[in-house]
This record gives structure tokens, sequence and C-alpha cells, in this order.
């Protein structure tokens, strides 16, 4: 994890903070985990646009992640840790004994020539993936399922990570990175450590091309709107707006958005806030 300040040679390298790759060993990827990837530029099947701010951008290959890890028992050395232009955290790509080649998530220290295996009950050091079950208190794991066999749906993004803070019957208790605790079934996996690249949330774009490199288009503000465009809109001279509220007129602030009696209320055991829900 290292960052790189740019020097004000321009004024788009002025606020720039980018960063350094000290982790990445190779700017190849793996060309048989390699996938087309078609920009949609915000349009649905029909054509029309469904997603504003969205498009153009530099064109990308999507790698293919193993966020199952389901090859058991065969141990694989890290070749490499890679950039991946999908999504925040650095990944890994392992050499399996028989031959095969897969991408994981690259946890936090994991260096090239490590040895990482998945398995029911192998030892729980990083980059190895098992049951929760099988793990010491205190474990910090990334890449979690939700269902045994499913993937890993929770915690896969740059610097995040979760803890094992209990074990109940069939039931982990994990603290998220929100601070929420919550049950998870015991049998599911997880992969041990620290997901990797965890100062990403310092970088500093410095200029606004670089967001469109990445497919951002620029976003407008509601109270710079017409109000037949936007809630907000409208007003003599610079209006407020108001209460902060969507295009749709839901408000953006504090109001509760998730479904009454929804089935995983009951495997919440605090809410992110600190208030405890009635079990």
């Amino acid at each position: 994890m290292a960052l790189r300040k740019f020097k004000p040679i321009t004024a788009g390298t002025r606020w720039r903070i980018g960063n350094a790759y000290a982790e990445v060993t190779t700017d190849t990827p793996e060309k048989s985990l390699l996938e087309r990837k078609s920009k949609t530029g915000g349009r649905n099947a029909q054509g029309r646009r469904a997603m504003r701010y969205i498009g153009g951008g530099h064109k990308q290959h999507y790698r293919i992640i193993d966020f199952k890890r389901d090859k058991k028992n065969i141990p694989g050395k890290v070749a490499s840790i890679e950039y991946d232009p999908n999504r925040t955290a650095f990944i890994a790509l392992i050499n399996y004994v028989d031959g095969e080649k897969r991408y994981i998530l690259a946890p936090q220290g994991l260096q090239v020539g490590a040895t990482v295996i998945a398995g029911d009950d192998v030892a729980p050091e990083v980059g190895n993936a098992l049951m929760m079950k099988n793990m010491p208190l205190g474990t910090n794991v990334h890449n979690i399922e939700m269902q045994p066999g499913q993937g890993g749906k929770l915690v896969r993004s740059a610097g995040t990570t979760a803890q094992l803070t209990n074990k109940e019957d069939k039931y982990a208790v994990l603290k998220m990175p929100s601070g929420e605790l919550r049950k998870i079934l015991i049998n599911c996996y997880a992969t041990v450590g620290v997901v990797s690249n965890g100062d990403h949330n310092l970088e500093m774009m410095g200029k606004a091309g670089r967001n469109r490199w990445k497919g951002i288009r620029p976003r407008n503000r509601g109270v710079a709107m017409n109000p037949v465009d936007h809630p907000m809109g409208g007003g003599e001279g610079k209006a407020s707006g108001g209460h902060p509220r969507s295009r749709t007129g839901k408000y953006a602030k504090g109001l509760k958005t998730r479904k009454h009696g929804k089935g995983s209320d009951k495997l919440i055991i605090q809410r992110r806030n600190g208030k405890k829900l009635a079990q």
C-alpha cells in the first residue's frame, strides 16, 4: 500500500494523488482468464437510457475471478499480483499444481511465490479459504459466502475486512466493515486476510478527465435544474432546494428504504449505527 503524490507539472497533476502500485508485479494479464466487456452507455435492452452519467471511458477486459474457491485441497503458487480495472482491489494469479490457472482477490501481504489452498479445514493463513466453523475467533476474513457453495458475496472491495467474533450453533457472528453485527451460516467459506489496496480511498483524481477515462460522465446537481426536471430545482436566486431528495421525490437523508419483515432481519444482531434489533 503506497501512494504517490505528483509534482504540479500540469494543472491536472497539481492535486493528483495516485497509487504507486508497489504491490503490483506485472502489467500483462493472463490471456486465458480474460473476457470481452461491452459498454452499455447506461442504455437498457430497448436502447433507452436507464442510468444517467454513464458512457465513454477506456476499453477494458473483464478478469474472471474465482470467488467460489472450489478447488479443494489443491495447493497453488502465487505467480503475480495484478491491477484489475473492474474493481478497487488487486488480484492474484494462482498457478495450481495440476496446471490450472485462476485469479483470486489478493489479500494484503500476499507475496509472489507464496502457497495458498482452499479446503474445509485447511490452516487459517492469509489467502487460504475455509469454512468459518474451522477458524479461530478474531480471524479477519473477506470474500464471504452467504450460502454454502454460492461463492463470496460480501467484503470484496479494497481495504475491507470482517472479523469473526462468535460462533452460535449453525451460525458464525461477523462484525462487518460497516460496524454491523450479522449472523452467517457457519459452513460458508471465507478467505483469511484483509483485501489489498487499502489506500484506494485516499487517491485523488486530480482532474475531471480522469473520471471520463473511467466512464463516468458529469453529474448535474438537482438545485441547478428547473422545477420540471427535479423537485429541488427552480426558485429565485440561489435557492437551497429544501430537504435533499432524489429526482423521483424520495428523501435522501434519513429515510429508511429497507423492506419491513425482510428475511435476513433475524440474522442482523446490531445495525451499523449501534442499534440492537429485537431477536
